[in-house]
């Protein structure tokens, strides 16, 4: 090989080096000079006699970087040149699958993602560069999506299709902690049929509750749409997917309790549909105050002394025993319930229980079958506290112009 020839091998090895070095990193723009064809590195003339245009230098921004991990699938790769072109783009999973669909812009100058990519996979991306006097330069990268230690989801109750009591909030869990909750409450889309306002009310950093003013008004439709696909919750952390719950609402259906009277009485829609003599919480277990929403419902439950502290030996402790007709309203075991057969003389008289609101038989069954979980029930006159709010659903006890402040 002459020594011009050898100079001249050595150019173009040393503009595809540059290249190379340069395009690797993705985004940033990399420079790729042209070569003056007929020209010697030192500019000595060659044999040819018609030297062509040189190529203007390529401008290249390619994202994501080379190697680069933790990549949002909803952010598209994309490669563009300035003044050159894309051509040849395979963008796949590395361990097998269809490639990724792509466009190519009308001038061939960008090359852009179709599909949103799939988390915790590595993806090879491969490409030709070609300049404005037509040389090529062929380049693979590497890059990982988001892996399942920096996956966020969330979940909405009540369930998609469910018809609820006209109490229930809306409550949104979230797998990892909501950094910015203005922005999270934008992605969420509340619609309701009835033309209710919602608040939402902070719980944690990862629970949210929502609610009207009042309660729902009869046969209410609310569907909740959350668009959180790719969405940063904070910290890294990347939402893996929409989440929407449509679910419908019966009749207000709320019971009021009041100890002066020992008396129960029940509305439909502000009708009075029932009213039932009871007994409350005795004097050291006082029932808790306000509104509290039925959380669920068992024709017969396992009741146990020890789930509200006590042990053998203790004032008020009991063996354990099966209730019929228990309906939950607060977590740490508040329930109407049908009042055992020791209490039935105590019923609308004295107050005999541990806190529940206790029935005699035949109203026992006409509450448990004719109202909801969802559904209200009001406590009043016992001189306790209200039931707190993560007692179970007790949102109601929150005055509204309290309830949307974070």
């Amino acid at each position: 090989m002459t020594e011009v020839a050898k100079r001249k091998t050595g150019k173009i090895l040393a503009i595809a080096g540059v290249c190379a070095a340069l395009v690797v990193g993705g985004i940033g723009v990399a420079t790729v000079p042209g070569l003056l064809a007929g020209s010697t590195p030192n500019g000595v003339a060659t044999t040819q006699s018609t030297p062509t245009q040189e190529a203007k230098p390529v401008e290249l921004g390619i994202t994501p970087l080379d190697g680069a991990v933790e990549w949002n699938p909803v952010v598209g790769p994309q490669i563009k040149a300035v003044n050159g072109k894309v051509k040849d783009v395979v963008l796949a999973p590395v361990e097998g699958g269809t490639p990724v669909q792509g466009k190519t812009s009308a001038d061939g100058s960008t090359w852009t993602t179709l599909e949103v990519l799939k988390f915790k996979t590595q993806y090879s991306y491969s490409f030709t560069i070609v300049d404005t006097a037509g040389k090529e330069i062929k380049k693979t990268q590497t890059f990982t999506t988001v892996s399942a230690a920096f996956e966020a989801d969330a979940s909405i109750y009540p369930r998609n299709g469910t018809v609820a009591g006209s109490g229930q909030p809306i409550e949104i869990n979230f797998s990892e902690p909501v950094v910015d909750k203005a922005a999270m409450e934008k992605r969420v889309a509340i619609t309701v049929s009835s033309g209710q306002a919602v608040a939402w009310h902070w719980y944690s950093d990862k629970k949210v509750r929502i609610r009207p003013e009042a309660f729902w008004a009869s046969g209410t439709t609310v569907t909740v749409d959350m668009k959180l696909l790719g969405v940063d919750f904070g910290n890294k952390m990347i939402g893996n997917g929409d989440v929407v719950s449509t679910f419908t609402t019966g009749p207000q259906r709320v019971a009021v309790v009041d100890d002066n009277t020992k008396t129960m009485n029940v509305y439909f829609d502000g009708q009075l549909m029932h009213t039932a003599p009871v007994s409350l919480g005795g004097e050291d277990w006082l029932s808790p105050t306000g509104y509290a929403v039925i959380l669920e419902q068992e024709r017969k439950s396992n009741f146990n002394a020890g789930s509200i502290g006590l042990k053998p030996g203790d004032k008020g402790y009991y063996a354990p025993m099966v209730v019929d007709y228990a309906n939950r309203l607060t977590w740490s075991g508040v329930y109407v319930h049908q009042a055992l057969e020791s209490a039935w003389g105590a019923i609308g008289r004295v107050n005999v229980s541990h806190g529940c609101v206790g029935l005699l038989p035949e109203d026992a069954a006409w509450f448990f079958n004719n109202m909801k979980t969802g559904d209200v029930v009001q406590i009043l006159n016992t001189g306790a506290p209200a039931v707190e709010p993560l007692e179970g659903f007790g949102d109601w006890n929150i005055p509204w112009a309290s309830y949307a402040q974070r």
